[in-house]
């Protein structure tokens, strides 16, 4: 019964933990539209709510199958269900963002998302690809950036830019799949340090 507690607890501690680092990646990248995101962060905080209470029902369900094994196999298992888990929040949260309605919020992001590219390339001399929901919107703010220009080839993402140097030198991929898949080995390895794997 204590192990039992102790999963939960941990489970649901790397789920909030999920929570906080997906909440703070995606307010560091919008920091120049952060009063205009404020007005839609009750909406996005609900949903992410629901996607966070969908996940921890799925590592419910999977700790329950799981307590009272501890051997190797049992461990590799355990691990192997909460990966599954820990993909279908993400895959949530990639269908809400999918379904995300090309607003004014989503514009400020857009807007951040080519501000941050163009400081970490170090210039704004760039080509910007982008996929086909996102192309009108990234080609009316490619205006504040100077030097600046629309690639005629688009990409295949959920959204966000892809930038390079009018050079071809440097390159910055700035897409919302990239963002998430740079979050997913931090989550993976807080998931894993719960556990006391790979210490």
């Amino acid at each position: 019964m204590t192990s039992n507690l102790s999963l939960e607890q941990s489970i649901d501690t790397v789920l909030q933990k999920t929570e906080k680092d997906i909440l703070l990646n995606l307010k560091n990248s919008s920091i120049k539209s952060k009063e205009t995101l404020d007005n839609s962060l009750s909406t996005l905080e609900g949903e992410f709510d629901k996607i966070i209470s969908d996940g921890n029902k799925e590592a419910d369900k999977i700790g329950k199958q799981i307590i009272g094994s501890a051997d190797l196999e049992a461990r590799n298992k355990q691990l192997m269900a909460l990966e599954e888990g820990v993909n279908k929040v993400f895959s949530k949260a990639l269908d809400e963002i999918t379904n995300t309605a090309r607003s004014g919020d989503y514009s400020n992001l857009i807007k951040s998302l080519l501000d941050e590219s163009t400081k970490i390339l170090g210039t704004t001399e760039v080509i910007v690809s982008t996929n086909t929901k996102d192309k009108d919107l990234v080609q009316s703010t490619l205006s504040q950036f100077p030097g600046s220009e629309l690639s005629s080839e688009l990409i295949d993402c959920l959204g966000g830019v892809m930038i390079k140097s009018k050079d071809g030198t440097t390159s910055f991929d700035n897409t919302l799949d990239a963002r998430i898949e740079r979050l997913k080995p931090l989550i993976r390895k807080e998931i894993a340090s719960q556990f006391g794997v790979g210490n």
